[in-house]
């Protein structure tokens, strides 16, 4: 079996450092939901991987790629604070990561913004959480 694309290597360390925390699945309604779509049924709060993009971004040799990626943490009307604390959590919990991934290493990560919105149609406050990070093949 070969290693995932640097993308989901390094969606799924971020899935695995943000399950293990007690105080955000609290924040998220008890427990950490990190979806690639909306779920069926689900009410808020909850998280979705948005827009991701990597570029290759080799060195010396090295196989490296610059990723971009958001987060976005959706809450009920009304609840920007909700989803606002819940990004400021996420972004608590990659501040210093080693994130292990499965195929490459992490060089760096870091959170480059936090955006609080709101969607006109159906009123949900939405923080988006964007994340930038260097990755290695190894």
């Amino acid at each position: 079996m070969s290693d995932p694309s640097p993308l989901l290597a390094l969606r799924a360390g971020l899935i695995a450092r943000f399950s293990g925390d007690a105080a955000l699945a609290v924040l998220l309604g008890g427990k950490v939901r990190l979806h690639d779509e909306p779920p069926r049924g689900s009410v808020p709060v909850y998280a979705l991987f948005g827009e991701a993009e990597i570029v290759d971004d080799s060195v010396d040799g090295a196989e490296r790629h610059r990723h971009s990626h958001a987060i976005a943490v959706i809450a009920k009307p009304g609840s920007v604070r909700t989803a606002l604390d819940a990004a400021e959590r996420m972004a608590a919990l990659l501040a210093d990561a080693a994130l292990p991934l499965q195929g490459c290493r992490l060089v760096t990560l870091r959170v480059r913004a936090i955006k609080a919105t709101r969607d006109a149609r159906t009123g949900e406050a939405r923080a988006t959480l964007t994340l930038e990070a260097v990755t290695e093949i190894l």
